[in-house]
């Protein structure tokens, strides 16, 4: 005989009641049939499992022991039946799965997504890297990827996918100490960069590529450094890097966050989906990816023209974004 998960939850009920009798109640079965079922199990692992008492069953030392594995085993598939079932229960539902890269908009898309969609079940995924969250939303483990790309630097995009422009092109902006000679200006050029340490992520597809062919371009060499932006937040408030940064990051009493002439730096801002995006009751092909761009640019305006300097920018350039500013 070999042993089921059945037979495991059979003897951790034994051992939690005491009894045979009451273990039998609590499992719906008879009491002959247990104390069957528990021979047959002592006799398949070659040891007797229990003391057969007047008191009731005690575990023996090997008893123990076999509760000690038999537990979380018990457990652990208890909890998958319960999350599958669960599962099961929303998929009956609406349910959209948003993957992105960091953004500044994440918090008011979510919950612009949410008044919009109630009801549905709305989950966020985070990764560094564009190409991951693409390469899940093409293996049908997201619905709708909002991510960037990086000037001269296109992302490689798995075939089937459906692309929506955001920002065709957003500059990056130079985050750098308050005290900082540079942070003097309105708008700061490279060149007053030049003896900077700079700061980029590597993981982030395209960052550094594109940091690098701007330097190149500009005619300067400076150290960088690689490591997470939140390190390097750290670093920019003790004067040690600058770095590239969103121009939609707010306004910090520590920080001075200020435009590059002539936008060297660039990405471009994209939502990908599915043919089909959203699952569930009532949904129809594409409700959900119109629904999470037309509430992503929504979320983007209102916090671009919550950032002063960025507002400027997008009003000297005559965005569409600045019309409600």
């Amino acid at each position: 005989m070999e042993l089921e998960v059945r037979h495991l939850r059979a003897l951790c009920a034994i051992a939690d009641t005491g009894s045979l009798h009451k273990a039998a109640r609590l499992l719906g079965v008879s009491q002959p049939s247990l104390t069957t079922q528990l021979r047959r199990i002592e006799h398949a692992l070659g040891a007797e499992l229990f003391a057969r008492e007047r008191t009731g069953c005690r575990p023996t030392p090997l008893g123990h022991a076999v509760l000690s594995r038999a537990r979380p085993l018990v457990a652990q598939m208890t909890l998958l039946v319960t999350e599958t079932r669960a599962a099961a229960a929303r998929a009956d539902g609406a349910r959209l799965r948003i993957g992105s890269t960091a953004s500044r908009v994440l918090a008011g898309w979510l919950r612009r997504l949410r008044d919009r969609l109630p009801g549905t079940d709305i989950t966020l995924h985070m990764d560094v890297s564009a190409g991951a969250l693409l390469r899940a939303l093409a293996a049908g483990q997201l619905d709708v990827a909002f991510v960037h790309e990086v000037e001269g630097f296109p992302l490689r995009v798995p075939e089937g996918l459906e692309r929506r422009v955001l920002v065709e092109r957003e500059p990056q902006f130079i985050s750098m100490a308050r005290d900082h000679p540079a942070a003097a200006a309105p708008v700061v050029d490279l060149t007053d960069l030049a003896g900077d340490r700079w700061m980029v992520d590597p993981t982030v597809d395209g960052e550094w590529d594109g940091l690098r062919r701007v330097l190149g371009a500009a005619g300067i060499d400076p150290p960088v450094l690689h490591g997470d932006y939140h390190t390097a937040a750290s670093l920019i408030v003790a004067g040690e890097v600058v770095a590239p940064c969103q121009p939609t990051s707010g306004p910090r009493d520590d920080m001075a966050i200020r435009p590059l002439r002539g936008d060297p730096l660039a990405v471009r801002l994209l939502l990908y989906s599915r043919p089909g995006t959203g699952t569930g009751t009532g949904c129809t092909d594409a409700t959900y990816a119109e629904a999470a761009y037309a509430e992503l640019t929504a979320a983007y305006r209102e916090a671009a023209l919550r950032t002063s300097a960025y507002r400027q920018w997008l009003l000297r350039h005559g965005s569409p974004l600045a019309q409600a500013a």
